[in-house]
């Protein structure tokens, strides 16, 4: 039975859709607006309010191309590690749609495209920030942290740090004390956010032979170490408040975000029978706490 010329033409689009969806994956997306929102958070507190647009445009685009660049990087490097992982195995390079050198030539090729875009139409710091940022994962946290260390996240937090940095001197062309306070806030962030995953994923980075602090060190002393984090990032969170009109509000809100995740980790860490289910919970948990905290600083900028 012949194939009709419409089902050629079907199953060409259908192709092109999902080699498409392919590419655009290996930038990992749903990463790349998170951090593009923590830059555009800090954009309006460094304009104490709403940017210049042509500046939003560039700054956050070429960010979104570095961080893009620097995902398409890791997945080209770990794609030994993505085939055995659950969790990744469904990902581009692993099924077959995409192959490891185009993975590369894309991740570099963002990479460079970034620090052009933001040097010549933004500033050079600006520049400079989103290019340390992909180096600091594409290179230091997946190509020498990831594999080497229980420590990976810790160390490997900065790498998610670097955005409000961009954002900041995009607007300013200079870095403020707020900028870093955020970089830190991310940073702090970090450990709970992905050892909570860590947790409930913790058959996955056995198979990868990922040294995960669950792994290597056990999930009490991770538990610990989440708390521990946690109440250092609502202190940190509070440093934030100099930079703000609405100081007290900013407090309430932040502090509220911040005991909330707090005392997810406390619940995780004193409870022994539910560990999958609580460990998921403080996933979402971490998830919801920086968009929560960072909105605020940004509403109690503007009031």
């Amino acid at each position: 039975m012949g194939v009709s010329e419409q089902s050629v033409r079907t199953l060409g689009l259908s192709n092109i859709k999902t080699v498409t969806k392919a590419y655009v994956s290996l930038t990992k997306p749903r990463i790349m607006l998170f951090l593009i929102f923590t830059a555009y958070c800090a954009m309006f507190i460094a304009q104490r309010g709403v940017p210049n647009l042509q500046t939003m445009i560039v700054g956050l685009g070429g960010l979104a191309l570095s961080a893009g660049g620097a995902a398409a990087i890791n997945m080209w490097y770990d794609r030994d590690i993505d085939r055995i992982m659950q969790r990744t195995a469904k990902r581009p390079i692993p099924m077959g749609i995409v192959t490891p050198w185009h993975a590369l030539v894309l991740g570099i090729g963002l990479g460079i495209l970034s620090v052009v875009m933001l040097a010549l139409w933004c500033n050079w710091l600006c520049a400079t920030f989103s290019l340390m940022g992909y180096l600091y994962y594409a290179v230091v946290y997946t190509m020498w942290l990831k594999r080497k260390t229980p420590q990976n996240i810790v160390i490997g937090g900065g790498a998610g740090a670097f955005p409000p940095l961009v954002g900041w001197s995009a607007v300013t062309g200079h870095q403020g004390f707020a900028a870093w306070i955020m970089f830190a806030v991310i940073f702090l962030w970090t450990p709970a956010h992905f050892w909570s995953l860590a947790l409930y994923k913790n058959d996955d980075y056995v198979r990868a032979g990922i040294p995960m602090m669950p792994i290597v060190c056990g999930s009490k002393t991770t538990k610990r170490q989440m708390v521990i984090y946690t109440f250092l990032l609502l202190l940190s969170s509070w440093l934030l408040v100099g930079s703000l009109r609405a100081q007290v509000l900013y407090i309430i809100m932040a502090t509220a975000a911040g005991l909330l995740f707090l005392r997810s980790t406390l619940i995780l860490m004193n409870n022994k029978e539910d560990q999958m289910t609580l460990a998921k919970r403080t996933f979402l948990v971490s998830l919801m706490y920086l968009p929560a905290v960072f909105a605020a600083a940004v509403v109690c900028a503007l009031i």
